[in-house]
Formats: structure tokens, sequence, C-alpha cells
């Protein structure tokens, strides 16, 4: 007897469209939808209304509940999702009224971080914001928490958990808190030690699936998971590249960005987002054949500077060009470059353009090198961005010319000459 795969959630999504979200009301609904899909679900039905503001008591209005009740009958829902973040009131009153799940946008991502989180420290940051934005919630939980099997928005800590008494739920919460301070600290002794290496770091940011797992793969033959899903890559991952020329740097993939991503994700993976602090290059990943691409720049510089990463250099990498026609593309962040990273040509203009702000950041040199000094140039196409080694017949030595670190040894080289 061959086993039967457990059939998806049917889902209702639900958004008013008011005077504060309008100009990206139907963006942020499709993205609801494919949040639903990644975490999962199946949207069978969306229901949108128009109002100046939404309803403090259920979001919808009396009327809109009604008929939400009538649609859960027709197309057989067994699951809501409002694009709004609830109230722990709102959640109950509706929840009572429908009869069924209601679980809103903020508990969907919580869920699909859940889904992909693999490291240690991942998962402690998932549950700690899991707990945190459930906890004023447990009152009108019940018939959330007695869905056997699970579901969208019951991923992650775990029903036992999510039942017991808000006092356990705070020392879990402490523990989670410690546990994390110690994972932390791990970190940030790997990152010093990165530092001291002088080793040129390189962060890839971006709205979620833009394709920055894909550049990654593309250039350090990493394999990350690449679905086109949307939060594909949640733990941090640091690989080394080496550009042609020899110069070894580092990547780092991080979680993606999304319109109103929630404050307890926010607050729990500052420790993975201050990844990016620390970069010498920021390649901030845009998908350029989106129509909401303008919207996605937005989001992203808006957290940037949330994060305090407006300091760094950044090379705006837009992808995705083999989905639209590159002729009529006009880019609206500098410096930047169009490629289509699962393309050959594409890593090699992006290659190219990564170069180039690399030489724009780092400090040049001039050195002259010995002929038996073979350790010297090695060590300078390792540890800098060697341009050219050419050598001189007359003097029997190399003429090293380059951009390096300003701690590095090629500069204190120069300066010792």
């Amino acid at each position: 007897m061959t086993e039967t795969k457990q059939e998806k959630e049917r889902v209702i999504i639900v958004g008013v469209e008011h005077e504060g979200n309008y100009q990206y009301f139907e963006e942020s609904m499709l993205e609801l939808k494919n949040l639903t899909k990644t975490a999962e679900g199946e949207v069978v039905f969306s229901l949108t209304q128009k109002r100046p503001q939404i309803d403090r008591r259920t979001v919808i209005g009396k009327g809109k509940i009604a008929e939400l009740v009538t649609l859960i009958e027709t197309y057989e829902a067994n699951l809501v999702i409002f694009n709004h973040e609830l109230t722990p009131r709102q959640s109950q009153t509706i929840g009572d009224a429908l009869g069924i799940p209601v679980i809103d946008r903020v508990q969907v991502i919580l869920d699909i971080f859940a889904m992909r989180a693999r490291s240690k420290e991942g998962k402690l940051q998932v549950e700690l914001a899991q707990l945190e934005y459930l906890l004023p919630r447990l009152m009108g939980q019940g018939k959330m928490m007695s869905r056997l099997g699970g579901g969208i928005g019951t991923r992650g800590p775990g029903e036992t958990k999510l039942e017991t008494d808000r006092r356990h739920i705070r020392n879990k919460v402490t523990i989670i808190k410690k546990e994390l301070k110690e994972v932390e600290a791990h970190r940030t002794r790997t990152r010093q030690k990165r530092q001291t290496n002088d080793t040129f770091q390189i962060g890839l940011i971006g709205y979620t699936n833009a394709g920055k797992s894909t550049i990654l793969n593309a250039l350090t033959k990493a394999q990350t998971y690449e679905e086109d899903q949307l939060f594909a890559t949640l733990d941090p991952l640091t690989k080394k590249w080496r550009l042609p020329e020899g110069f070894e740097v580092t990547l780092t993939d991080t979680v993606g960005f999304i319109q109103d991503l929630p404050t307890q994700l926010i607050n729990a993976f500052h420790s993975t987002l201050e990844e990016s602090r620390n970069m010498d290059l920021l390649l901030h990943v845009v998908d350029a054949s989106s129509d909401n691409r303008q919207q996605h720049e937005e989001t992203v510089l808006k957290l940037m500077e949330e994060l305090d990463l407006t300091g760094i250099p950044v090379l705006t990498v837009y992808n995705k060009a083999d989905q639209m026609n590159p002729a009529t593309f006009v880019p609206t962040l500098f410096p930047s470059v169009l490629i289509s990273a699962k393309s050959l040509s594409g890593k090699e203009q992006l290659s190219q353009a990564i170069k180039l702000s690399i030489m724009e950041i780092l400090q040049p040199y001039t050195l002259t090198v010995a002929s038996h000094e073979g350790n010297t140039l090695n060590q300078l196409k390792k540890e800098t961005l060697l341009v050219t080694a050419d050598f001189d017949p007359e003097t029997q030595r190399y003429v090293a010319k380059g951009f390096a670190p300003p701690y590095s040894f090629a500069i204190r080289l120069m300066k010792d000459n």
C-alpha cells in the first residue's frame, strides 16, 4: 500500500486595503499567497476589502465576517490567514466567530523560519521569536492548539510548550536568551578571527528570493538551498571565494528581507543580521524582473538604515536578467551590475564588478619583488588583489601592482621600502 502524502491545508487569505497601505497592498497580498505556499498551504480564496482603516474588533467588520463564514463552508477551508498583525483580542474574537484556526502574516513568517532553521543558533532564534510572539496570545490559542498533526503556525516550539503556563514560557525565554548569548560569543570570536586575518569580507543582502543563494553557489560552488521560495536561506553561510586574480575573500549569505518583517524576528535575528555590519562590501541583490522592484529596494534600504549598515560600500546586483528585456532596464541604484546568476557570462560580469568595487575600497600598492622571492609573490596573489606583476630583466625583479587592505603585509612592505 502506497503512503499517501498529507493533504495541504486549505487556506483563505484576508486583507484590508486602507490609507496606510494602498500603495503596496496588491504586492503584499501576493506576497502572503507566496508565503502560504512556502509554508505548504494552498490558498483557495483571497478575500479583500477597502475601508479607511481596519475595524478595531474584527479587522474586517461584522458583514465581512459573515461573508467569510460562508466562504469557509463553500471552499472547505480549514485555516484563515490575515495579512495584518492581529492583537490577542482580535485573534480570539475572529477565531470564535469563524470556528476554525485564525493566524496572521507574522505567524506564517515565523512558521517558515521554523521550517528553514538548521543551525543551533537559527533554531534558538526562531523559538525565541515564536515564544515572545505567542506569550500574550495564549488565551486565544485553544482552537489552534487542538489541531492534530500541527500545520501552518504550529511548527517550532511545539504544542506542549505553548500549552503550559506563562511563567514556564518566560523561564524558557530566559534560558534561550542565555544560550543565544553563548552562541553569539562564539560567533563574535570567529568574526574577530576573520578580521585579524585581514580577510576581505563580502556580505549578500537583499529582498527574499532575489537570488542571493544562487549567486553564492555560482561563485563558490557551495551547495546552499536555492529553491524559488521565500526565505529559502535562514542560517548565515560563510564561504571562501577566490577571485580570478587569486585574491581570497569570504562571502556571507544572510536571511532575506521582506516588507513588514516582524519586529520579533528582527530582534531575535539581531546577531545574524549583525554579521552584515562587519563586512567590507555589501552585495545588494535585487530581482530585476520583479514588477515591484523599487518597493523591494526601498524595504531593504530602510532595514539597512535600521541595522546601521549605511556606512558600508554597496554594489547593487540586479539579478534575473534572463527573465526580462535587458535593453529596456533602467537601474535606480548605483554602482550596479545587471546579470543572470545562472549563466556563465553573468558570473564573469559579477566577478569583474566586484573586482572594481574592491579596487575602490582597498589601498593601491607598488612593490618590487626579487625573482627568487616566489613565496612573496604567491602571498600577494592570495592576500591582495594583484593586478600586474611585470618582470624587469635588468634588475631581475618583479614590479607588483595591486590593491590591499590597509593593515596587510603588502602595505607594510611598501612603507618599509
